[in-house]
């Protein structure tokens, strides 16, 4: 119902280090923080072997699920629901021993002797239990059953627990587990509490309803937009600015041409300056000098325009578009 895709932090961080100077001083932390969202990220991805498996008529899948939750957003990696459950998947993608303290609900990784804590998976796949509940509550539909499991998709982890609660240890499995644990929820949930017709029903809503946070990753770095390195970029090596020859662009960095880059270094545009783009703000990004060039380029690139001539500028519906 809901595909997974690119999240669009990554998506930022990927242009802002495409777009940072070699030597700024903040690159090694957005080094560290990509590293770790793509981890995250094939984690999940690492999910969608056993996932297929499970029956497309019975299942609906949503993948980066974000439902409104007080004033906050309730982020869920992967939801499955049929007609008897709601089934949430808290999935980590970590190395190491990972510790469960169940009594003091901790949760930390042993890695090369050191300690280090995080946010507890547990914890987390219980406020998302709440959410659904609130969710399903709030819109009026039938008060679902909604269970989670934490999966560790990392298969040469190893998962130690502190403390009784057989309860929420057998809620915890590494991938290769899990469709044995959601057939163990499926013997656990057999009463049919939606009808066909209301699990599409609040299927589409769900997805309706999905809205991505505002993501504001140069704040949180204290980067300015005027730091940022401008114009078009190689997709090759990322190199820029390119410049254009013989009617095509070419990276003077590993001496290839290319004949369209336009639509990768928009996106970079707007993940980063802006949701809009004029002509005059286009120039200025392109570094062309043309007003004809810089609207025929904007004009084929499938954007949305409003406005008309000098006030007319240039949007995506959706990243990518």
């Amino acid at each position: 119902m809901k595909e997974r895709k690119v999240p669009l932090t990554i998506l930022i961080l990927m242009a802002l280090l495409r777009r940072l100077p070699k030597n700024h001083e903040k690159r090694p932390q957005i080094i560290k923080e990509l590293s770790k969202r793509q981890a995250g990220y094939r984690g999940e991805e690492s999910l969608d072997y056993y996932l297929s498996r499970l029956p497309d008529k019975k299942y609906m899948i949503f993948h980066d699920l974000n439902l409104p939750f007080g004033k906050y957003n309730c982020q869920i990696d992967t939801l499955l629901l049929t007609k008897n459950l709601a089934l949430i998947l808290e999935i980590k993608n970590m190395t190491g021993t990972l510790k469960f303290d169940l009594e003091n609900g901790q949760f930390f990784q042993t890695l090369d002797e050191h300690n280090k804590g995080y946010t507890d998976p547990i914890a987390q796949a219980e406020m998302h239990k709440d959410c659904i509940k609130e969710f399903l509550s709030t819109y009026n539909f039938p008060s679902l059953s909604v269970d989670y499991l934490v999966v560790v998709s990392n298969p040469y982890s190893i998962l130690s627990f502190i403390g009784g609660h057989p309860e929420v240890k057998q809620r915890v499995c590494k991938s290769h587990n899990l469709l044995k644990k959601i057939s163990m929820f499926e013997k656990m949930y057999t009463n049919e509490i939606l009808s066909e017709k209301e699990l599409r029903k609040l299927s589409k809503f769900l997805v309706k309803k999905n809205t991505p946070p505002t993501i504001h990753i140069l704040e949180r770095y204290g980067i300015k937009k005027i730091e940022l390195l401008t114009g078009f970029h190689c997709p090759l090596c990322e190199y820029l600015p390119i410049i254009r020859k013989k009617r095509k662009w070419y990276c003077p960095a590993c001496c290839t041409f290319t004949s369209d880059t336009l639509p990768d270094s928009l996106l970079d545009y707007f993940l980063l300056f802006d949701s809009r783009i004029t002509n005059l703000e286009f120039r200025n990004f392109a570094h062309i000098k043309s007003v004809d060039a810089a609207g025929r380029h904007l004009r084929s690139a499938g954007l949305t325009s409003s406005g008309e001539k000098k006030n007319r500028s240039y949007s995506p519906e959706t990243i990518p578009w």
